[in-house]
């Protein structure tokens, strides 16, 4: 008589595959994806009007909110103003160009700090000691080193968004794989064909990880420059409606703001998606 141990059967039985599916769960269709989404934000906003119409007051007064009535007539007025519009364009232009300006010099100095020691003693010093500095701390240095508040706040933007970028860039970099420019430098390759071929692609999918926090920091600094320097923009605009006490009008920039960096931030990502089409669908999938 044969026993057929739990052992044997381990041994014996072919390991199977740890799957994606199995890991994350049935995947669904992208059209039920959205339709979560859109579930969860209807949700929000439909305890939001209960809370405010209730005038519920639990410690925590909602009594003084408006109602989503109020901030859609509000929302219409914002939306036939012209002054609205030129708001949205004038903080677009900031952000993206601190955000530009932040992309290049982070992405260059975090490759340079990562593949050469000497860069890296010389820099790593002063950026480390920069970098726990917030930029927002930064809005006194800039209204007395730069002429104009325009040329502060997009330097408050830059700064925002430098240090995620150069530091994500950094470890990204660091953690190519080592066999990877082996293989390279066997075939004859020099120190520009390695970082070409393999230092920048292999590090694009920790680069852009940075470059999505980076415009995520930037608007919140942004918005704050704008508050306490600025004479246009979303953050001008909102400060200005508290201070003549349009709750309204607060919670319709609040909300601008909020999609504003959501459009942002998903254009970053959807450019990182693009640039790593090489990489497995299973990498894929978790920047999304």
């Amino acid at each position: 008589m044969t026993t057929l141990t739990l052992a044997g059967t381990a041994e014996e039985a072919p390991a199977r595959p740890i799957t994606a599916t199995a890991r994350h769960g049935r995947r669904y269709p992208t059209w039920l994806r959205w339709l979560v989404r859109a579930g969860s934000l209807a949700t929000a906003l439909t305890l939001y009007q209960w809370v405010t119409a209730a005038d519920i007051n639990l410690g925590v007064r909602f009594d003084r909110l408006p109602t989503l009535a109020e901030l859609g007539e509000s929302l219409g007025h914002h939306l036939a103003s012209g002054q609205y519009y030129l708001d949205i364009t004038q903080s677009l232009i900031r952000i993206l160009t601190g955000f530009a300006l932040a992309s290049v010099v982070g992405v260059a100095c975090g490759v340079a700090v990562a593949r050469s020691r000497v860069l890296a003693d010389l820099l790593q010093p002063l950026f480390e000691v920069v970098r726990p500095i917030p930029a927002i701390a930064l809005v006194p240095v800039a209204i007395l080193v730069f002429p104009t508040n325009e040329q502060g706040i997009v330097f408050i933007t830059f700064t925002a968004a430098f240090f995620p970028i150069l530091v994500s860039t950094r470890h990204a970099v660091g953690a190519v794989p080592t066999v990877w420019e082996d293989a390279v430098r066997t075939m004859g390759g020099g120190r520009l064909r390695v970082l070409a071929s393999v230092v920048l692609p292999g590090s694009l999918p920790g680069v852009f990880s940075g470059l999505s926090v980076g415009m995520g920091v930037s608007w919140i600094c942004v918005i704050s420059a704008e508050m306490i320097s600025g004479d246009f923009g979303i953050g001008y605009r909102t400060w200005q409606s508290y201070t003549i006490v349009d709750y309204p009008g607060v919670l319709v920039g609040m909300a601008t703001i909020g999609v504003l960096g959501w459009a942002t931030a998903g254009a970053v990502e959807l450019a990182g998606r693009r640039a790593t089409r090489w990489l497995p669908a299973r990498a894929r999938e978790r920047q999304r």
